[in-house]
């Protein structure tokens, strides 16, 4: 695998939508998601028909490790806060630099995490760094379709000199 990013410098976003704590081996994503798409025309003012599958992590994150634990959430792009929905919360996503990969396949398949964490972070330029990771499921997007299309985007940030 040989899949080489785009480096984008992300603007500040508004997202709403619905949380929940989970970790690998006790994966809720099917939970949250069942629990956020009948209501997601509820949300007004969004920017696009785009999802975002978003994960905060307390510490860096450790890939391989089945039992951290992290915040999952489903959410969409809004103009603003108005009118949030019952149940429902904000995300404010803070500006920073971002490796995006495209990924076409079967959901996401952890071949790509692989890869990103143990092959293309080390030889690249970069370090991960310590905001939000997320999925944008666009109009290409198809739950459990080889044909499925997504965008994973990566926070990053230049490597330090000192090391």
């Amino acid at each position: 695998m040989n899949i080489q990013p785009r480096i984008i410098n992300v603007s500040p976003k508004k997202l709403i939508g619905k949380k929940m704590k989970m970790s690998l081996d006790n994966n809720k994503t099917f939970e949250l998601w069942k629990s956020f798409m009948p209501r997601r025309n509820e949300i007004q003012n969004k920017k696009s028909n785009e999802f975002f599958s978003l994960q905060v992590y307390k510490e860096s994150i450790k890939p391989g490790d089945l039992k951290q634990e992290f915040e999952k959430w489903a959410l969409v792009e809004v103009s603003d806060f108005e009118n949030l929905p019952n149940e429902m919360e904000t995300f404010e996503l803070e500006a920073g630099l971002y490796a995006v990969f495209h990924y076409k396949g079967l959901n996401t398949d952890y071949q790509i995490f692989s890869y990103i964490y143990n092959e293309w972070i080390p030889k690249s330029d970069f370090e991960i760094d310590k905001r939000p990771h997320f999925e944008i499921l666009g109009e290409k997007y198809k739950n459990n379709d080889p044909d499925s299309e997504e965008q994973i985007w990566i926070p990053i940030k230049k490597k330090s000199l000192i090391e």
